[in-house]
């Protein structure tokens, strides 16, 4: 069943002699476009301990990762996948913009990347920093003399979900953007600053520090500078390749979104880049859903 039902899950789990329950989330490697507006995954994990998003309890992944033996052979196809991914500047979304941007030379530019406040991975993975202005007050409080960007959430943007800034905290960072695809945003920063954003583990592929205030699945173990009390499960120290070959190879399911076959990662990566060169936008049946959703659905 979809994760997000976590309450209904958790008590089918502590039901007498009830079958196995199996969590189900979007994968990593996700589409041209956001599932809010329901755009089709290309992945999709499937978890049979828990789910990757919430630490307070063990999943497949984090199994993976604390106990697999990373052979050379996968490895070397991690590291051909992380380079791709980089090369083509594919992130979860694909979603691309311009925003021209000045930064200064002699400050260090840290990146803060907003969340839905109401998502489970937030609600989970950051129990102490549970709003975009609280992870926004922690980062200046830490780095008085950055310059700070903050990239909000794009549900947020649109109006679809929660997660607006207080009035304080719009006056903590330097620069807000909105507009600039966050593989662009990678190549400009030192640092990125998130509570358990996705964009944490894209930074870590193109090798930007990233410090995390809570404990999304790619923190504890070696690759980030985490801020929020770690998690005793996790005891081992990762390359990057063997990050990226547990949850990017071993972990997800690829399936084509016209077949529904099952493929790999890399025909998924290849279907991807055909559909970023063909120039997929919106579409007018999404952008109607967009309007009603905004103006009918209440916000969550």
């Amino acid at each position: 069943a979809w994760s997000s039902n976590a309450q209904v899950l958790d008590d089918l789990a502590a039901v007498p002699d009830c079958p196995p329950v199996w969590r189900m989330e979007d994968g990593f490697i996700r589409s041209v476009g956001l599932g809010v507006d329901l755009v089709r995954p290309l992945s999709l994990v499937i978890d049979s301990r828990g789910i990757h998003y919430d630490p307070r309890h063990p999943s497949d992944l984090e199994h993976l990762l604390e106990s697999s033996q990373f052979s050379s052979g996968l490895l070397a196809r991690a590291r051909r996948l992380r380079q791709k991914l980089v090369e083509l500047g594919l992130t979860k979304y694909n979603l691309g913009g311009q925003q021209a941007i000045t930064l200064p030379t002699n400050r260090p530019i840290l990146l803060v990347v907003g969340q839905v406040e109401t998502d489970a991975s937030v609600l989970h993975a950051a129990p102490h920093i549970a709003t975009n202005s609280e992870l926004l007050r922690h980062v200046r409080q830490a780095n008085p003399d950055a310059f700070i960007l903050y990239k909000p959430h794009p549900d947020v943007v649109t109006g679809a979900r929660v997660g607006q800034l207080d009035t304080t905290a719009r006056t903590l960072y330097d620069q807000e953007v909105t507009a600039l695809g966050i593989t662009a945003l990678l190549g400009q920063v030192d640092e990125l600053h998130t509570m358990s954003s996705l964009a944490g583990f894209e930074a870590l592929l193109r090798g930007v520090s990233v410090h995390t205030w809570g404990t999304p699945f790619y923190a504890g173990w070696g690759l980030t500078s985490d801020h929020a009390p770690p998690c005793p499960r996790r005891t081992r120290k990762l390359s990057i390749d063997e990050l990226v070959a547990g949850t990017l190879i071993l972990y997800p399911t690829y399936v084509a979104p016209g077949s529904r076959q099952i493929i790999d990662v890399e025909t998924a990566v290849r279907l991807l880049e055909q559909q970023i060169e063909a120039g997929q936008g919106l579409g007018l049946q999404r952008r109607l859903y967009r309007w009603y959703r905004n103006a009918f659905v209440r916000r969550r």
